[in-house]
């Protein structure tokens, strides 16, 4: 009898023991969670995911166009002079700001120029005048959360998505003969394919995407296995489900191969064959999901965001060439 006094108290203990122990892991997930959301997602808060010793933050590479941009601050300065300052209010209130560049020869055609991960309307302007330069009027939305536009936190593109489309009616709305094409740079690239699942205006003629991810959840993954070396599980998915309750939607619902399964629009894909912040592979899966007209276009030695850098001809070639077929 004191034996099995003995055992039942001892096994209570290891209940004890264990759901403590379950506790406390489900507390520290739950705390480790709001980091990573926080420090990915929160405006302002970015989180460095390449190794200390390249000397290059998230902010960098995904927003890219430090590295293939123009430097001149004249950029800037010719953006504040000529530019108009516009804005709309997005699908849940927020103020979202951007700047709307008329091009000196009149025309119905209009560019809408989408920024990476954590930069800015002025950031996209070496590309921006590339598009000005073929004669469209140019739209550089601040994504929410970014600039000039409301958003305590960065939605890697699914609320954005919604944004664009609001965008491309606003445009509808101030001159309802635009033909509009869609242009994004990697968080911006994924912006567009994910527009393009949405009920886009017909003056939307096409897409162009820069190395934008499939989906929120497989970038997380590839970056919490090859660069901060932590498991996925259970921290992807408890971090999905912070989202979810934050922001209204889960990481893998945020997808940019289910958004162009639906689309009308046609897209030509850009990505760099040698690219480690959106992994190369994921240009296959975004291209062989689109249900669209499409064209993909492997831009050989090029990393994350430099393919217009790596080989300029062939880069703005293939865009105008892929343009003239639709406008």
């Amino acid at each position: 009898m004191q034996q099995q006094n003995s055992e039942r108290k001892g096994y209570k203990k290891l209940y004890i023991f264990l759901g403590v122990f379950l506790v406390i892991g489900i507390i520290a997930t739950g705390v480790l969670s709001n980091i990573l959301y926080n420090s990915a997602l929160l405006r302002g808060g970015v989180v460095r995911l390449l190794p200390a010793d390249k000397s290059v933050s998230l902010k960098d590479v995904l927003n890219g166009v430090n590295e293939a941009g123009e430097k001149n601050t004249g950029v800037n300065e010719r953006l504040v002079k000529e530019a108009q300052a516009c804005s709309i209010t997005g699908f849940d209130g927020l103020s979202l700001h951007a700047y709307l560049l008329k091009n000196k020869r009149p025309g119905n055609k209009y560019a809408v120029i989408c920024h990476g991960y954590t930069g800015t309307s002025s950031s996209m302007m070496s590309y921006a005048f590339k598009f000005y330069d073929m004669g469209f009027n140019i739209l550089l939305p601040d994504a929410r959360g970014h600039g000039k536009s409301e958003g305590d936190y960065i939605g890697m593109g699914w609320p954005e998505r919604l944004d664009i489309v609001d965008w491309a009616e606003y445009l509808t709305a101030v001159n309802p003969n635009a033909e509009i094409i869609l242009f994004g740079l990697s968080m911006g690239g994924a912006t567009v394919m994910m527009a393009s699942g949405e009920d886009l205006p017909p003056n939307v003629k096409c897409i162009i995407e820069d190395c934008g991810y499939s989906s929120v959840w497989e970038e997380f993954s590839f970056h919490m296995d090859n660069t901060l070396k932590i498991p996925k599980f259970p921290l992807l998915y408890t971090t999905s489900l912070v989202c979810k309750m934050k922001a209204g939607y889960t990481l893998k619902q945020a997808s940019a191969v289910e958004q162009v399964k639906k689309s009308k629009t046609p897209i030509l894909f850009i990505h760099g064959d040698k690219d480690q912040v959106v992994p190369f592979e994921m240009l296959n899966e975004v291209y062989n999901a689109a249900g669209c007209e499409k064209q993909r276009f492997i831009v050989k030695d090029a990393t994350h965001a430099m393919a217009a850098s790596v080989d300029p001809s062939g880069y703005w070639f293939t865009i105008q060439s892929f343009i003239l077929k639709y406008i």
